[in-house]
């Protein structure tokens, strides 16, 4: 089981702060140890995009209006998370019913809605080739369910994307072992900058210049028989022009993103990432109806450290 920060891996916990008083400790020493803990966790919370705006629990970044991230594991919440596939053995091919709870202290808590929904399963094979972002609904005890077809045999990777009432949202990553006949081919990760879905052609213009330690653009063009298309040809999905997920290949690292309005680009985001390595990347967006998914691979190179460019940032988590 992996635990992902919304933006980055990590793994989290919850502990209870408490003070610990000696009777034998002068006021004047018991004043001090009380001044330092109110220091070390006055501002335990921080913008992921821009990690030197810091904050208390519930508030936004003055750059970018990102909801700030707990920095600290005391700091965020102790949910477990569960996913539940029947019938077992789960077979290539047929349907999958998958359960979803999440649970503090044995008792489904409350979600809330993130992009127009409570909670995104993103649906990946272990090899990153197939790729699915489906959204399980809320049942009347708090559970979720869903659906799922897995193409072939093999194990697959569950991310589930959801934000506590009150909490900052998280990613919890779970495997699922499928059973039945194997894919056809094999898949082999090389860099993809282009990629062709439904008479679409969508391009990550600056597929050869993604670095870590700075902000990252995401620039895509998308045409069609020849024409450009703008922005405003775009429908809505999901409260955004497109949903942007990337995924490391070497330790899974997960990054959903999402874009922002920029006149140069018809998808256009910023983002941070953390580790230099190949990234499978799914640019998903919708036009007369229709949800479209553009796949790319990308080797993200390490960058100096604070080489950090001061851009606006588009909202990620």
């Amino acid at each position: 089981m992996k635990k992902f920060k919304i933006i980055f891996l990590g793994l989290t916990a919850m502990t209870t702060v408490a003070a610990c008083n000696n009777p034998g400790n002068s006021k004047t020493e018991t004043m001090t140890a009380q001044q330092d803990s109110t220091h070390n966790h006055e501002h335990t919370y921080a913008c992921t995009m821009h990690p030197e705006v810091t904050g208390h629990k519930g508030e936004k970044c003055t750059k970018c209006g990102m909801e700030l991230q707990p920095i600290h594991k005391e700091d965020a919440a102790k949910l477990a998370v569960s996913i539940l596939a029947s019938p077992q053995p789960i077979e290539a091919g047929k349907t999958t019913a998958l359960s979803i709870s999440i649970k503090e202290n044995e008792k489904n808590v409350g979600l809330e809605e993130v992009h127009e929904m409570k909670m995104h399963l993103l649906v990946v094979s272990e090899d990153l080739s197939w790729f699915d972002h489906i959204h399980p609904e809320e049942q009347q005890d708090g559970s979720y369910s869903v659906k799922e077809i897995f193409p072939a045999a093999g194990n697959y990777l569950l991310f589930t994307d959801y934000k506590p009432k009150g909490l900052a949202g998280e990613v919890e990553m779970k495997k699922l072992e499928v059973t039945g006949t194997a894919g056809a081919t094999s898949f082999e990760l090389k860099p993809k900058a282009v990629s062709t879905i439904a008479g679409y052609t969508v391009t990550l213009i600056n597929a050869n210049d993604l670095k870590t330690n700075q902000t990252q653009d995401l620039q895509f063009s998308v045409e069609k028989n020849g024409k450009k298309l703008k922005e405003s040809d775009f429908q809505n999905y999901l409260g955004a022009t497109a949903h942007i997920v990337m995924i490391g290949a070497k330790d899974k690292d997960f990054l959903h993103i999402h874009p922002v309005s920029d006149k140069r680009f018809p998808i256009y985001a910023q983002t941070n990432i953390k580790k230099a390595g190949l990234y499978r990347m799914w640019a998903q967006f919708k036009i007369d109806g229709q949800v479209h998914t553009a796949d790319f691979t990308v080797d993200v190179a390490q960058g100096e450290k604070g080489n950090e460019e001061g851009k606006n940032h588009g909202h990620q988590h």
